[in-house]
C-alpha cells in the first residue's frame, strides 16, 4: 500500500460495504417495490471476482467489510465467500467482517459464520409484532426472524438491531422495541427512511420520521448521554442512563454525517458508489474483467475515489417534495 485511499476532502476510506446480491426474500414496504424486476445472473459479480475486488481494497487499506444485499445469505455459496475473507482475518489485514441481514436464513448460517471470522451481525427488525411485520415485509415471518437472532447469540455473534422509524406506522413500538432490546442485550439503531428506488403508492413524505423528533420523545422519559462510541458506520450513540442501554440514531436526513464519511458501497454488478445519496458511480467490472492485472484495478479504484463528492443531497425540508431522491433501489445499492 503506497498511500492511504484518500477522497479529495481528506477523507481516508477505510470501510467497504460489498451487496452480493440484489436478491431478498422480503419485499419490505420502505426499501422494495411489490413486484420486483431482479438483475440477470450474467450481470452480476462471480464470489471469485468479489473475492479479487474486496482483496484489491485491502490491500488499499480497507479496514472493515460488510457484506450487504439484498439479502446477502439467499445467495447459492455465499458461506465460501466468507470464509475466504476470513484470510484477511488472519493476517491481520482487516478489522472486521460483518454482514446486514434480515435474519430470515441466520439460524442456518449463525454458526459458520462464526466459524468463518464474523463476530458481529446488523439485522434489520423495524417490529415485533406478527401481523404488522407480515405487512411491513409483504412475505417475512417474525418467529423465523427471531430464531436466528437467538441462533446467532448461541454460535456467539453480537447482534445489534436495525429499525427504520416509520411515521405512523411503528412508532407506538418505540418503547416496546427498547425494552425488549434491552432484556435481550442487543444495541438498537433507528434509520431514517431514505428516498431511494420506487416503492409504488408507499409515499416517502408519509413515512419520514425525524430522529430528533424521534430523540425528543425518548428524552421526554429517559436520559441519554452522548457517546464518543463508534463502529465504523454512521451510527451516532448514546447511553441510557436508566439502564446502560446502547441507543445508535442513523440521520441521513434530519442531520447528516457526510463530514466524517469513510464508506463506500460495492454492488454486487461491480459499480462503486462513493456516495448512498447520489446517483454516479464507477465501473469497476470493466476493469476487473479486462485484466488480471491487480495493478491496473488498483489504480481503478483510486480513481473512483477521487469521485467521492462532499455529501448527499436528501432533503426533505421543502414543504412536499423529497429532495435527492435516488432511482435506485436500496437493495441493489447494498444496505
Amino acid at each position: 500500500m503506497d498511500a492511504p485511499l484518500s477522497d479529495p476532502f481528506g477523507r481516508t476510506i477505510r470501510y467497504l460495504r460489498v451487496s452480493v446480491t440484489d436478491r431478498c426474500d422480503f419485499r419490505c414496504v420502505y426499501c422494495m417495490a411489490e413486484s420486483m424486476t431482479f438483475l440477470p445472473k450474467a450481470e452480476i459479480l462471480s464470489l471469485e471476482e468479489l473475492d479479487r475486488l474486496c482483496s484489491a481494497f485491502i490491500r488499499l487499506g480497507v479496514e472493515k467489510l460488510r457484506i450487504t444485499g439484498g439479502e446477502p445469505l439467499v445467495r447459492r455459496d455465499i458461506l465460501s465467500f466468507f470464509r475466504a475473507m476470513g484470510r484477511h482475518l488472519r493476517s491481520g489485514a482487516l478489522r472486521e467482517l460483518t454482514l446486514t441481514t434480515n435474519g430470515s436464513q441466520l439460524a442456518r448460517h449463525a454458526e459458520a459464520l462464526r466459524e468463518a471470522g464474523v463476530r458481529r451481525v446488523n439485522v434489520s427488525l423495524d417490529t415485533l409484532d406478527p401481523d404488522r411485520f407480515a405487512r411491513l415485509t409483504r412475505r417475512g415471518r417474525l418467529d423465523q426472524v427471531l430464531e436466528g437472532i437467538r441462533a446467532a447469540r448461541v454460535a456467539g455473534l453480537s447482534v445489534k438491531i436495525n429499525a427504520v422509524a416509520l411515521k405512523g406506522e411503528t412508532e407506538d413500538e418505540l418503547w416496546a422495541l427498547m425494552a425488549w432490546c434491552a432484556q435481550e442485550g442487543h444495541d438498537l439503531t433507528f434509520i431514517e427512511v431514505m428516498p431511494m428506488g420506487d416503492i409504488g403508492n408507499e409515499m416517502r413524505l408519509d413515512q419520514f420520521l425525524s430522529l430528533r423528533d424521534l430523540r425528543r420523545r425518548i428524552e421526554e422519559r429517559l436520559t441519554l448521554i452522548d457517546t464518543p462510541e463508534r463502529t465504523g458506520g454512521p451510527a451516532r450513540y448514546v447511553r441510557v442512563a436508566e439502564t446502560g442501554q446502547r441507543l445508535g440514531f442513523i440521520t441521513p436526513l434530519s442531520h447528516n454525517f457526510c463530514e466524517s464519511c469513510n464508506r463506500v458501497r460495492l454492488t454486487c454488478t461491480g459499480q462503486l458508489h462513493t456516495c448512498l445519496g447520489q446517483e454516479g458511480s464507477s465501473d469497476l467490472r470493466a476493469a476487473l474483467r479486462a485484466s488480471g492485472d491487480d495493478a491496473a484495478l488498483e489504480e481503478a479504484i483510486r480513481a473512483a475515489i477521487r469521485l467521492k463528492p462532499r455529501g448527499h443531497d436528501f432533503d426533505y425540508s421543502r414543504p412536499g417534495t423529497v429532495g435527492g431522491r435516488i432511482s435506485r433501489h436500496m437493495s441493489h445499492t447494498g444496505g
